[in-house]
């Protein structure tokens, strides 16, 4: 007796389900210039490391002997393996059966992928292609009935984030629940000209009124600078690769601290050029990443975020070794004000540091909210206090570096005042609750006007006035706690984060993490 006749038939349904929708659907992925989901898996995970789970799962018909006679894999691949030796959990969905549609699709699948995640404790990664969760019209007929809409298995969706990392790539046009999926995301990526991310696509679009291309209603120009996707990749290997990059800094779940790696990078460096990187011109701006870079490891930086809320940057690095937060105001845009998509950046990155057990290094130059007509319509006040509240419930060790500008209410929230500050200013330091350039003239306008020489009277109260606003000054009262040569700022960082490591504390953060 042997049961080689049912492993034959087990090896057959292997093949067929190798063949996605079939040569002719697979052409037509490669001649848009896309790989199938299978191509996808191959190029993403360590060699032969991929373990598929439901892969016979699909359509069937049988033959009236009872032998299978046509069959059609589910659109949808789940399954884990490892990516640079790490254990990671996997959905993906396969374009080539019915564009990704969901009534195509068999949706228990999605949920095991996130159950796998969820109770195993391993990262998340979705590969996402699809048009959506709810099938198409002619499933309507099919089905002879309709139903009330649910979305399967979002409670692990929504757990997840506040218990493993998750990572979604728009491979192609996502729509509807797909597009949910996507958002729901510590990082998410699009592809420039190959992803469109909408609620609906333009046929459904023009029923309204408005006729457009996907690229127009979805495109990485909409979406990668509104702040619905984190970053936008080249090509689906770019993608793969920010994917592993950011994958490398993270925990496998809450209940570890992000991993320290052996640095080649001298906690001692010093790089000279800082000395003269801030202007003496306080009207003149400079660029902040050569700051972050020389601060970090050597090419550790991993910038979040890049085409959204430009007026501060977000990111990931090293710190001798210690895997941390960046956060920094980018003086070239709004002299590194504070936006209402900036705020929503910076609540997005302390989410992730908060929940993940990251330290954060702060490096601040920021003049405050932006103001005028065009901010107050954006409520940039209102997420400028969702963003003093991420601040605000931040737990871990946050250490701030004071480059330049801290004015108002914005620049107040460099840190939590009520905490310990672990804080650093380089002599450029400039602080206080708003400018005293502009004010002069309205400060003083009695004495002004009574003035033989108006122009030197404001001269010289302008000379007198910016002696007083000396950061020297300001540590004269403890208002301030170390000034320090800006050259020496990577070794007094590498000097806190060795503290900071020490500090952190696994498990449940306080909150949960907000998509």
């Amino acid at each position: 007796m042997s049961w080689q006749k049912e492993i034959d038939e087990l090896n057959k349904r292997k093949n067929l389900a190798q063949e996605l929708g079939g040569k002719e659907k697979v052409e037509r992925q490669h001649k848009a210039n896309r790989n199938t989901i299978r191509e996808r898996i191959n190029l993403f995970f360590d060699k032969d490391s991929f373990q598929e789970f439901g892969m016979l799962s699909g359509q069937s018909s049988y033959k009236e002997t009872g032998e299978l006679e046509n069959f059609l894999p589910a659109n949808s691949i789940i399954g884990h393996g490892l990516v640079n030796q790490q254990s990671i959990a996997f959905y993906g969905d396969d374009f080539t059966v019915r564009g990704g549609a969901a009534d195509a699709s068999i949706w228990e699948k999605m949920v095991a992928a996130e159950k796998l995640a969820n109770e195993y404790e391993i990262p998340l990664v979705r590969f996402i292609e699809g048009t959506g969760g709810g099938g198409s019209v002619k499933s309507l007929e099919k089905q002879e009935s309709t139903y009330v809409p649910f979305n399967p298995g979002w409670d692990k969706v929504i757990e997840n984030l506040s218990k493993i990392p998750v990572i979604s790539l728009a491979l192609g046009p996502v729509a509807g629940l797909g597009a949910a999926r996507l958002v729901s995301s510590h990082y998410s990526i699009m592809v420039k000209e190959f992803s469109q991310i909408f609620v609906a696509g333009p046929p459904l679009v023009e029923k309204i009124g408005e006729k457009v291309t996907k690229e127009e209603l979805g495109g990485s120009q909409v979406h990668g600078s509104n702040g619905v996707i984190d970053d936008v990749a080249e090509n689906e290997s770019e993608a793969m690769e920010m994917a592993k990059t950011f994958l490398s800094f993270m925990p496998s779940s809450i209940h570890y601290l992000p991993k320290k790696e052996k640095s080649k990078d001298d906690p001692l460096r010093k790089d000279d050029f800082l000395l003269s990187m801030i202007p003496k011109n306080k009207r003149e701006s400079y660029d902040i990443l050569p700051i972050i870079e020389s601060v970090v490891d050597k090419n550790s930086f991993f910038e979040l975020g890049k085409k959204y809320g430009l007026s501060v940057i977000t990111g990931l690095a090293r710190l001798d070794g210690f895997p941390i937060v960046v956060l920094a105001n980018n003086p070239q845009v709004y002299g590194g004000g504070w936006t209402a998509n900036s705020c929503k950046k910076i609540i997005k990155i302390m989410d992730l540091a908060q929940v993940f057990h990251f330290p954060v290094l702060n490096l601040v130059d920021n003049p405050g909210f932006i103001i005028g007509k065009n901010a107050e319509k954006d409520g940039t006040i209102k997420y400028g206090a969702k963003a003093l509240a991420a601040m605000y419930q931040f737990k871990n060790p946050m250490c701030s570096i004071i480059l330049r500008k801290v004015f108002g209410v914005a620049g107040a929230a460099h840190t939590n005042h009520m905490n310990f500050k672990f804080r650093f200013a380089w002599p450029s330091a400039d602080t206080g609750s708003l400018p005293f350039e502009g004010g002069i003239e309205a400060a003083y306008k009695s004495e002004i006007s009574q003035s033989k020489d108006p122009e030197k009277f404001i001269k010289d109260k302008y000379v007198k006035l910016n002696s007083l606003t000396s950061p020297f000054r300001t540590a004269e009262k403890f208002l301030l706690e170390n000034v320090i040569d800006p050259r020496d700022t990577r070794k007094e960082a590498c000097i806190w984060i060795k503290l900071a490591y020490k500090k952190l504390r696994t498990g449940s953060s306080s909150f949960g993490y907000r998509p």
